[in-house]
């Protein structure tokens, strides 16, 4: 169960970091073209970190469980 609770806080944060250096660069990049896409950048960011607090709650629940 260890293992899995790892696995589940490792590959969702990886997960969450590899979406937030994506979408980051893009929001960027979009913003220096026109200001308005900043809102929905930040909602987007918001999403993307929204995987690792996923992957933290399910690890806790598996670490719980064992």
């Amino acid at each position: 169960m260890h293992l899995a609770a790892g696995m589940s806080v490792g590959l969702t944060g990886v997960a969450a970091g590899y979406t937030i250096g994506v979408v980051g660069d893009a929001g960027v990049r979009a913003y220096m073209q026109q200001s308005r896409v900043y809102v929905g950048m930040i909602l987007i960011l918001i999403f993307g970190e929204v995987l690792g607090l996923y992957g933290l709650i399910v690890g806790l629940i598996l670490n719980s469980k064992s």
